[in-house]
């Protein structure tokens, strides 16, 4: 967050500044098209580490859209046979791929002005803008929305109750009961993904948190 992004945040708390200055923020959750992303990786180095596949679905009006679900493997120019102990992904396994460039180019037109949701978001966004920019093209400029913070922030604060510093993917599928079948494939854990944040919607709609800049401000 820039310090612009902070002071304008600090205004809208003390309630100097009722309305948010981005104009795309003042519009109800529900009218909201996100897209619901994850990544498959060689591992977890930002450097060294490569996208082998991108998962993507969008989320509209509390509806996820499978019709339109994006979904692309990359050519794996580096290899990590430790990871495909996580996501199974090989290269003789991958019959329908594509160069990084070609995928990246696809992804962004898919992405549009979209809001990303994804869980620990900052890798998944880290990884595909380190791959843009070897490629030579723009990082992406979306709002990102973490279902990790998000989740956290549907906790009663209770000093009963334990709570951890982190919450996985995991976590959220066994407390929301989601089938956790296809865990750790791109498109898969974007599926999850997906469905523990319409629960998070949900849970925080009881709290009268409808609009998008709630979201930005939890």
């Amino acid at each position: 967050m820039t310090i612009k992004e902070k002071i304008i945040e600090a205004l809208q708390i003390l309630g100097i500044l009722k309305e948010p200055i981005d104009e795309k923020l003042n519009r109800s959750i529900a009218s909201e098209r996100f897209v619901v992303l994850d990544t498959e990786t060689t591992g977890f180095d930002y450097v060294t580490d490569r996208i082998l596949c991108i998962g993507a679905i969008t989320l509209q009006d509390g509806t996820i859209n499978l019709q339109n679900a994006f979904e692309h493997y990359m050519d794996q120019e580096h290899f990590d046979k430790s990871s495909v102990q996580i996501h199974g992904i090989i290269r003789s396994d991958v019959l329908d791929h594509k160069s990084e460039v070609q995928v990246l180019k696809m992804f962004v037109e898919y992405l549009g002005d979209s809001i990303i949701i994804a869980h620990h978001t900052k890798f998944d966004v880290t990884m595909i803008n380190n791959a843009l920019e070897r490629n030579g093209m723009p990082k992406l400029t979306n709002k990102t929305l973490d279902t990790a913070v998000l989740y956290k922030k549907t906790l009663i604060k209770s000093n009963l109750l334990q709570y951890k510093d982190h919450y996985t993917l995991d976590d959220l599928a066994d407390k929301f009961d989601i089938s956790k079948k296809d865990r750790h494939t791109a498109i898969g854990d974007a599926y999850i993904t997906a469905i523990a944040f319409l629960k998070i919607l949900k849970k925080l709609k009881e709290k009268e948190i409808t609009m998008l800049y709630h979201l930005f401000r939890l």
